[in-house]
């Protein structure tokens, strides 16, 4: 997004810091979670789910919110988020079950944009 000023000075905001985000989430101690079940709500509503080595987005999260499955081996259970929106603001569960061990932790998503705005004076 750039705004440009009588043809002379120009500034510029890197949209890229919009797209994309990561809830951070990590197995302690690091262990492989590729083998393990993991779910990850948002609310009440289920956002992702893997189990048998295979990834099932929810329905109304597909391509816009998906398990870092490359990062399984090292226990990171992170939830990335991709084209960040306001609605995207809010509280997401992450549990994880190991046989008959089950973890989880409540994760609140409080900001999802940098909000610019270009106010062009005549000079």
């Amino acid at each position: 997004m750039m705004a440009q000023i009588n043809n002379e000075i120009k500034i510029a905001f890197p949209e890229e810091f919009q797209s994309d985000s990561t809830i951070q989430c990590h197995l302690s101690p690091e262990i492989s979670a590729v083998d393990m079940e993991i779910r990850w709500f948002k609310e009440t509503d289920c956002v992702c789910f893997y189990k048998n080595r295979r990834l099932i987005e929810g329905e109304s999260y597909e391509g816009i919110m998906s398990l870092c499955i490359e990062n399984l081996e090292r226990g990171i259970v992170s939830l990335q988020l991709q084209d960040v929106r306001e609605s995207h603001v809010g509280d997401y569960l992450c549990q994880v079950t190991s046989e008959d061990r089950t973890a989880e932790i409540t994760i609140r998503k409080c900001e999802c944009f940098i909000y610019c705005r270009f106010i062009l004076h005549q000079l």
